[in-house]
Parts: structure tokens; C-alpha cells; sequence
């Protein structure tokens, strides 16, 4: 004779848990954060220990003065704290990650509900508050100089995206200007590998997102190969595909979702870079738009209820 067991949704469980999968995209980080230090030097360091102690602070003060659960200990504000640094330049001042940080947890997350309620990216929404705030500061790059961690030359130098010529192996191995987390693509691909490998993350938005701007450019460039590849190892393309369009909250949760999701990605980071010439990286402010509209694309692809009638 069959048993049958009456319940509350949900009927499925994982013992996987928020603090798990926070956990394992801070190690996949790590690997592009430690080149990050190696290429730029000491402060590199002390701007990713800022960037994640002003996040975990300021979300136990939040937590504190609205008398709710602390809730620092799910390593959400750890992984706001080390994507922020990661998009910043060695040469900010010391007050800027802290200062985005803030606007990161208090302004972006915590004011809507917390983690799971927020509807932009907090890491990438602090960083675009402060390109348009301080440009100048946001966009001046030190010259790299692997294993110097005394320091690295402060002269603005000019990244790929702002013209700046360099090899391939230049691009992979991350001795280029930019921002501290960017450079090192194969730093970023072993992460987003590990990611892959723990099924933290799909592969639809990450390939969709890279797809199709590297269809894109291949079509403007006239099929030349040589600018695609170097559209696809500049800027923070591989760092944004893996480890911020992913983003649980703000991305949508249905696979043809995904895919969408990580087409209107790549088409606008093309729309952005390659068509307004500006030395500006444009990942961020591509990402932020399709999360805006995440909860529509959701919506018109999720899964219809068993029985459901159309109106």
C-alpha cells in the first residue's frame, strides 16, 4: 500500500546553503584578486581589504540599527566587498572603496530587503555611481609591475580599450593596465572554472554574454580575428560574464531566460564600446541595464502553472 505525505512547498531541498555558495565564489575570486596584487603592487591589497571590511561593517550597523538579524555571516557582503575592488584601479584613494562599499550595501541592497531583494547588481551599480562621481580618478591606471609589491608606477597608462597596444599573451596573463580584478584572464577563466565545476553558476549567460559580442565584432571588424580576440581579453568582459551577470538576484532564473539575458548582455557592451569611442568600460553599465529589465524576461519566459488558463 502507498504512503502519501502531505506537505508544504517546497517538496525539494539541497543542503546547499547561501553562506556554501558565497564561500565558493570568494575562492573563485581569489586567484584574480592574488594577480591583482602581484601586478599592482600593495595598494591593490589594502584596497580589497577596505572595499570588504566597509562592506561587512556597514551591513552589521544596518542590520543593527533596524533591529533585524545580523546577517554578515552569509559572506554576501564579503563577495560585494571583493567585486567592488575588484572593478577599481590600484590608484583610487583609500576613501574611494570605502565610500562604494557603503553606497554597495546600504543604498543598493540592504534598503530593498536585503540579499534576494536587491534588483541591481550592489557591487556594479557602486561602481557606476562612482565612474560618473569621480571619472577622472575611476579611469587613470597604473603601469603593471609583476612582483613589485612595493608599489607600481602611478603614471596613467593607457589600456587596451583606450587604444593601448599589447600581445596576447600580454592580455591572457593580465601585464596590462586596468583594474585590479580584470586583467588576468586566465586567473578569471580558472574561477569561473571552479564556479562551473560546483554548479554555482550555468554556462547560458557566461557563453550567451560572450557570444554574442564576439559575433558582433567579428562582424564590424570584417572578420578579422585578431580585434575580436582582443575585444574578448580587454576590459572587464570575462570578469563581468562569470562572476557578475550571474548574480542570482538580479539575473533571471529560467534557462531561455539566461540566454536572453546574456545576449542583450553582449549586445549592449558592443553597442557601448565599440560604437561610442570613449576609453570608458562599458561591462558594468551593460549589465546593470539587463538587470533593470530581468524581471521582464522572466516573466515572459518562465513556465506556465499545470492547469493554468490563458486570459
Amino acid at each position: 500500500m502507498s504512503k502519501y505525505v502531505v506537505s508544504c512547498s517546497p517538496h525539494l531541498r539541497d543542503n546547499v546553503s547561501t553562506r556554501s555558495i558565497m564561500q565558493d565564489v570568494c575562492i573563485a575570486m581569489l586567484p584574480a584578486c592574488i594577480a591583482g596584487v602581484l601586478f599592482f603592487g600593495y595598494r591593490a591589497a589594502i584596497i580589497l581589504v577596505l572595499s570588504v571590511a566597509a562592506a561587512v561593517l556597514s551591513e552589521k550597523f544596518y542590520c543593527k540599527a533596524a533591529h533585524i538579524k545580523d546577517t554578515t555571516g552569509d559572506f554576501s557582503a564579503v563577495v560585494t566587498g571583493m567585486l567592488l575592488a575588484m572593478n577599481l584601479s590600484s590608484t583610487v584613494p583609500y576613501w574611494m572603496p570605502v565610500v562604494g562599499s557603503i553606497i554597495a550595501i546600504l543604498l543598493v541592497k540592504m534598503i530593498f530587503g536585503g540579499i534576494g531583494q536587491n534588483f541591481m547588481n550592489p557591487a556594479l551599480a557602486a561602481r557606476a555611481i562612482l565612474a560618473l562621481s569621480w571619472a577622472t580618478a575611476m579611469n587613470t591606471f597604473a603601469t603593471p609591475a609583476f612582483g613589485n609589491l612595493a608599489g607600481v608606477d602611478t603614471i596613467a597608462s593607457a589600456t587596451p580599450i583606450a587604444g593601448g597596444s599589447y600581445t596576447m599573451t600580454q592580455l591572457l596573463l593580465g601585464n596590462i593596465p586596468g583594474t585590479i580584478g580584470e586583467t588576468c584572464k586566465i586567473a578569471l577563466l580558472a574561477g569561473a572554472a571552479y564556479l562551473l565545476y560546483r554548479q554555482v553558476i550555468s554556462w547560458h549567460i557566461p557563453v550567451a554574454f560572450i557570444a554574442s559580442f564576439a559575433v558582433c565584432c567579428l562582424i564590424w571588424s570584417g572578420f578579422d580575428m585578431n580585434v575580436v580576440l582582443t575585444q574578448l581579453l580587454s576590459g572587464g568582459l570575462i570578469l563581468g560574464a562569470f562572476f557578475m551577470a550571474t548574480d542570482y538576484s538580479t539575473s533571471p532564473a529560467t534557462t531561455k531566460g539566461k540566454i536572453i539575458f546574456g545576449l542583450g548582455c553582449g549586445l549592449l557592451l558592443f553597442v557601448f564600446r565599440c560604437c561610442k569611442k570613449t576609453p570608458a568600460e562599458w561591462c558594468s553599465f551593460a549589465i546593470l541595464l539587463m538587470n533593470v529589465v530581468s524581471p521582464l524576461i522572466e516573466r515572459v519566459t518562465g513556465n506556465k502553472s499545470f492547469g493554468e488558463v490563458k486570459k
